[in-house]
């Protein structure tokens, strides 16, 4: 194959005058039960705005969480569901131990899953993780060597 492209001919990096800022803008989850989905996430004490009662979104730090229908969602993004985990972990660090535990906590009572109580990490850290009723799995972390701003914007070292 010609240098520079990868299996299938496409061009590997970016293509020149080409660049695609490195942000996510919105995670859109999809769920059974949009008004058991909105109940849970504002239990978190987040506040949700719904233009059409169909969609919920979220000001979540620089991004937006959405909550849609998951038939839907499935539809509009031309996939196949098959209503198995999508592979995705969404996360949401704080700054400590003690805060790992009180958001573990509060996900529990507003009707989440404890799926792993709050515990060292391998990697230095202290995590644990929480589904809420549509099956989303949140790892709550601290990580000691990120830096996590006031505004909840995480940054590497």
């Amino acid at each position: 194959r010609p240098r520079g492209t990868a299996q299938g001919g496409h061009r590997a990096g970016p293509l020149p005058g080409l660049n695609v800022e490195p942000r996510i803008s919105v995670v859109t989850l999809g769920v059974q039960d949009i008004d058991r989905a909105r109940r849970f996430y504002e239990a978190l004490g987040w506040s949700g705005e719904s233009p059409d009662g169909e969609v919920v979104f979220f000001q979540a730090g620089g991004l937006v969480l959405g909550l849609w229908s998951r038939e839907k969602l499935a539809h509009d993004s031309e996939v196949t569901d098959s209503g198995g985990w999508g592979g995705v972990t969404l996360a949401h660090n704080v700054r400590s131990p003690a805060e790992v535990d009180a958001v573990l906590a509060q996900a529990e009572a507003a009707g989440g899953t404890i799926a792993r109580p709050g515990g060292k990490a391998f990697w230095g850290g202290y995590t644990g993780i929480f589904i809420d009723p549509d099956g989303h799995p949140w790892e709550v972390a601290h990580n000691p060597i990120w830096r996590l701003d006031d505004d909840g914007t995480v940054h590497l070292r």
